[in-house]
């Protein structure tokens, strides 16, 4: 349960201030101890949550928070997803969302955490006889927009299972909800040299390809580092999204998608203007052939069918005096054959 976990952590945390405490009175010029931002907010959160009542809301009255920490159209989020609405169907929600009242919908709540308990139970209720009698449980708090995106943050740092490209697409919400670079360390645990390399790759790899390819579960930074590299190529991303909507990448997990994005991001570009189609001619007197003469881009050959076997002689024979006559024109580089 989320108390239990944050009053461990919250545990932890008091043991350790008062370690530094103690260690500063006999040893002050020691360096401060940093604790990790997610345990550095469990004190406000866990005693914000036991001031909070749970109260049943309608899943019809809760909105998505409008900031988006994950990806909603992935094979692998969707399996997960039925996974814990099977969970709640037969053992019930045992973790609480929590929300706050609409800014612009009377009556209504924007989701700050709990995207997929909300998710779980909207399916569930989908599919009941009486849909009117699913609820969902909820703490609700007033909230800024600021506020609801570090509650929001706190959950994705306790779950910690947000991939390297969600965690990416996250910090662009993060910066268009006016956060800076330096804001944002707190809330995603990172230090300003990661966060600024998270927005390499989201500035490097188009919107729409990222969410082609998915949450990439797995995949880190090198790979995802790799493959924005191979975009600065104009023409990369064209190759790459030829192929999103075939049936092989389609069906392919997301790991592999983006497997099959780098090999097409790394493919040579097509060539602007065809190649010449492959030119025959037969040498023939009436309806017998003495020899064909082919011609492409690879360069020029001449055959001589096996029956013809005496021309082939004759022609090698003549063939000094042809070559001499051929070398002693005047221009004979820019000759056609």
């Amino acid at each position: 349960m989320k108390k239990s976990i944050l009053q461990r952590m919250a545990a932890a945390e008091s043991r350790t201030e008062s370690t530094v405490v103690s260690d500063a009175s006999d040893k002050p010029s020691l360096a401060r101890r940093h604790s990790s931002p997610v345990i550095s907010n469990v004190g406000r959160a866990l005693t914000q949550l036991t001031e909070d009542s749970v109260i049943s809301l309608d899943p019809d009255r809760i909105d998505r928070s409008p900031y988006r920490d994950r990806f909603g159209n992935d094979e692998d989020a969707a399996k997960e997803l039925e996974a814990l609405k099977v969970s709640i169907a037969s053992e019930g929600q045992k973790i609480p969302v929590l929300v706050r009242p609409h800014p612009t919908k009377p009556d209504h709540y924007q989701l700050a955490y709990g995207y997929r308990r909300w998710a779980a139970i909207k399916a569930i209720m989908a599919e009941a006889d009486r849909p009117e009698t699913i609820k969902i449980r909820a703490y609700v708090r007033e909230l800024s927009d600021r506020q609801l995106i570090e509650e929001q943050s706190l959950e994705n740092g306790v779950r910690e299972n947000l991939t390297w490209i969600e965690q990416a697409m996250w910090a662009v919400q993060l910066k268009s909800a006016g956060l800076s670079h330096r804001a944002m360390c707190p809330i995603l645990g990172a230090s300003e040299a990661a966060i600024s390399h998270l927005f390499r790759v989201t500035e490097a790899v188009p919107e729409d390809i990222i969410l082609a390819i998915g949450r990439a579960k797995g995949v880190g930074r090198p790979k995802w580092t790799a493959f924005a590299e191979l975009l600065k190529d104009p023409s990369s991303a064209a190759r790459v999204r030829k192929i999103i909507d075939t049936v092989e990448f389609r069906g392919a997990d997301s790991s592999s998608r983006i497997a099959q994005a780098i090999r097409a991001a790394s493919a040579a570009a097509d060539k602007v203007t065809a190649e010449p189609a492959e030119e025959i001619v037969d040498f023939a007197v009436g309806d017998r052939v003495f020899g064909r003469m082919k011609s492409n881009s690879a360069g020029t050959t001449v055959s001589i069918p096996k029956q013809e076997r005496a021309f082939a002689r004759w022609l090698a024979d003549r063939m000094p005096d042809l070559l001499s006559e051929y070398n002693n024109q005047s221009d004979p580089t820019h000759q056609e054959v």
